[in-house]
């Protein structure tokens, strides 16, 4: 099966390193975006806790990286159409 990605999708997903082929299915380019995510909101954490990050500064910065992965709250059958 092949999807058409849609244009402004592949923009935010190449912002993160991702570029999908049309065999790539969505819902595993969302797996891997979600993997990046959640790989640096472990690394913010770690840098609060080692004194990097000011506490009261800290929901600033995760508010901030949420946005840049908006992405993830939109539904995966939003991200591309199948190709007939």
């Amino acid at each position: 099966m092949e999807y058409v990605y849609d244009a402004d999708i592949l923009g935010q997903l190449a912002a993160h390193g991702l570029c999908p082929r049309p065999s790539t299915p969505p819902g595993v380019v969302r797996d891997a975006l979600s993997d990046l995510y959640r790989y640096e909101i472990r690394r913010l954490r770690r840098t609060l806790l080692e004194g990097g990050i000011e506490k009261r500064d800290y929901s600033n910065h995760v508010i901030a990286l949420r946005k840049r992965y908006w992405l993830l709250s939109l539904p995966v059958d939003h991200w591309a159409a199948t190709k007939a």
